[in-house]
């Protein structure tokens, strides 16, 4: 009996080895190890930084550099000034954040000279640099806390403290008290573009004593003992008072806890999708994806409270969010989302629904409570949303959505094609709402974008047609801009002359290098193929614009023919993408995600993907009912045109999926090619249709 009872122990011993080994293993080989933070966080080639960071979180700590970016932070800069703790990723207009400077120092007082970088590592939710006098700090975001962990030489040191900071000259206002260890209060600054104004609560503790002078101007030095080695501070901040951030600071967490909660945290989200192939390529997409789930941020409370856009103070059972680009990222990023996060999208998708009740602007208003961008186009989001069944009161924000109907722009050539593709979202939202009348009313008002259309983007023959800004066009061109009308390609087709003249308008269009992958306004031009005489061509193109050397002669600052560029546009490397291409909160990254999966929205607002070869062998999308499992036959990246599909065994006779069948889960088989069948799909193309019958 004592000899079965020993090899049951050493059973038992076993499996806990193995056990713990496993874990061991996975927490060794998590999606999140996958990550290089450094990816576009050099020039002007992505607009991105190694911050640490929490998925959906306004907190982000990272260096400010000398020379910077938009994010405070340039990956080939030596000289560092200190610590900021909030920056929006990936935007343009010189960037915004960048609030509550903290600055190491040794010696009696600060020289004002800047930290010379000496080594730094970063992944998910931790950054951490050494410099060469010999100070070495960690930063670590949980949530809505950060934690800075500074290793100094003893004798004389301080922390220099500028609470005015900002990039872009940014600051509105600042209000701070002292007590003890700890500073408390607010930092007010205007949001990204200068257009409207967020506040963050916070405080700030060190977890020793130290004395504080104030120099004025909003600056204040703190001085630890000076046989101190080791210190740490920490910060919370709120979105609603200073009261919740010193709550949220009595939580005990330690600087190990809080980085490995946020490691597993990221690792949860980018686990959403499992990608199997090409090991380099695999690092490329979950670096990118990494970039769609940074924000908008969590704004509320665990209880539920959180800050109206008009300043109020509200209360929801649901998660609100606040720190949008929807303009930039409503055609890539956000339907990612609704694909990898569905339950986290319902709460995003009515977070933008409750901006109306409380006086939605285009832009930003004077009461955020975050950083953000702009709003446009949140119809069509809420009218997506919609067709894939989410919940939103379109009753109960009808008025103020009407109110923005009557405030939308027709006196651009590329306003007014975009206004008409809000005026075909609000009809939809009238329809799901049974009210026929009012969705014919802004139907008939929709189909107007053909008078535009024949007025501004018909005619070629024009000078201006390649020069960037031409007619008061935005970041875009006349040859751009003519193509969208994702709504109703059916009637785009005719105005082009038919199907012939669409295809080869299209095929000069990209033949010619017309295209401008820098930016968003033709982003998904490639997906019109679908509705051409040559449907195939949108599944090689895709392929070539994720993965191959492409022409890009278009960028913010000039028109064609000034300094081309030639090379792959997505590299997993500090300068990742092309010159003056922003990451947009996750437009760009978000567009490669979707093409590395192999599916891509045929048109937002209507809950269906056009297929392409997946950049992977496999990919498994585990967020619905149960996962997808997407399979290819024959991969290779010379097979780039589907020969055949087939649904749980089923085989499907067509290049597009449903919303409802991504995830509702199976298995989707794609047969690659390297030469394209012509037959395949082409009896069942789906092409949008204004006057289609839903």
């Amino acid at each position: 009996m004592f000899f079965m009872l020993k090899m049951n122990l050493r059973l038992l011993a076993f499996f806990l080895l193995l056990l713990v080994n496993k874990t061991i293993y996975a927490q060794q080989t998590g999606k999140d190890k996958l990550v290089n933070v450094f990816l576009g966080s050099s020039g002007d080639h992505g607009q991105m930084s190694p911050a640490a960071s929490y998925p959906f979180s306004a907190l982000s700590i990272a260096p400010q550099t000398y020379p910077m970016t938009h994010t405070g932070y340039e990956h080939l800069a030596k000289e560092v000034f200190g610590f900021t703790h909030n920056r929006f990723e990936g935007v343009g207009c010189q960037g915004s954040g960048g609030i509550i400077l903290v600055k190491p120092f040794l010696g009696a007082e600060n020289d004002e000279l800047p930290l010379v970088k000496a080594s730094e590592t970063a992944a998910p939710g931790y950054y951490d640099i050494a410099f060469t006098n010999g100070i070495k700090a960690g930063f670590v975001v949980n949530k809505q806390t950060a934690m800075h962990d500074y290793i100094m030489p003893a004798g004389k040191k301080g922390f220099s403290i500028d609470l005015g900071h900002t990039f872009n000259n940014a600051l509105v206002d600042e209000s701070h008290t002292i007590d003890g260890n700890v500073i408390k209060g607010w930092v007010a600054a205007k949001t990204t573009c200068h257009a409207g104004t967020y506040r963050i609560y916070y405080q700030l503790s060190f977890n020793q004593s130290v004395k504080w002078k104030d120099l004025g101007e909003h600056r204040l030095v703190a001085v630890p003992a000076d046989d101190a080695t080791a210190v740490q501070l920490r910060v919370d901040i709120s979105a609603v008072s200073t009261e919740y951030a010193v709550k949220a600071s009595k939580k005990k967490l330690s600087f190990e806890e809080a980085k490995k909660n946020s490691a597993m945290a990221w690792d949860e989200l980018l686990s959403s999708v499992d990608v199997k192939g090409n090991a380099e390529r695999e690092r490329l997409f979950y670096s990118l994806l990494y970039r769609t789930i940074q924000s908008p941020y969590t704004i509320s409370e665990p209880d539920g409270t959180y800050k109206a856009i008009n300043g109020s103070t509200q209360k929801s059972k649901e998660m609100r969010y606040n720190g949008w680009a929807i303009w930039d990222n409503y055609k890539t990023q956000l339907p990612l989302l609704s694909v990898l996060y569905p339950k986290r999208y319902g709460d995003i998708v009515g977070s933008i629904a409750n901006l109306y009740p409380y006086g939605k602007k285009d832009y930003a208003g004077p009461n955020e409570p975050s950083n953000t961008v702009r709003t446009e186009h949140a119809m069509v989001v809420l009218y997506d949303a919609m067709k894939k069944g989410y919940k939103i009161d379109f009753p109960a924000i009808k008025d103020s959505v009407l109110a923005e109907v009557q405030r939308l722009d027709f006196s651009k050539p590329d306003k007014s094609l975009e206004a008409s593709y809000d005026l075909w979202a609000v009809s939809g939202m009238f329809k799901l709402s049974g009210d026929a009348a009012m969705s014919e009313k802004y139907k008939t008002m929709a189909m107007d974008y053909k008078k535009y259309w024949d007025k501004d983007f018909k005619d070629l023959s024009k000078k201006d047609v390649d020069r960037m800004g031409a007619r008061s066009l935005y970041q875009g061109t006349i040859r751009q801009y003519r193509w969208a009308v994702p709504f109703d390609v059916k009637g785009l087709v005719e105005l082009t002359g038919g199907a012939q003249a669409f295809t080869e308008q299209l095929d000069d269009f990209f033949d010619n290098d017309y295209f401008n992958k820098a930016n968003e306004p033709d982003l998904q031009t490639q997906e019109l193929y679908n509705g051409s005489a040559k449907p195939w061509k949108y599944q090689s193109l895709v392929h070539k614009l994720a993965l191959d050397t492409v022409i890009q002669h278009y960028f913010n600052d000039n028109s064609r023919g000034v300094g081309s560029f030639i090379d792959r546009i997505y590299k997993n490397e500090p300068k990742a993408f092309v010159r003056t291409m922003d990451d947009d909160a996750g437009a760009m990254s978000g567009w490669f995600v979707l093409t590395a999966m192999g599916i891509q929205p045929a048109c937002v607002g209507t809950p269906i993907y056009y297929l392409n070869v997946p950049l992977f062998e496999s990919v498994t999308i585990k967020s619905g009912a149960k996962p997808l499992q997407i399979k290819v036959e024959h991969f290779s990246d010379q097979n780039v045109y589907i020969e055949a599909v087939s649904l749980n065994g089923k085989a499907l006779d067509r290049t597009w999926l449903t919303h409802q069948e991504i995830l509702a889960g199976g298995q989707l088989v794609i047969k690659a090619a390297a030469t394209a069948d012509a037959k395949f799909g082409a009896g069942n193309q789906w092409v949008s249709d204004i006057n289609a019958a839903e």
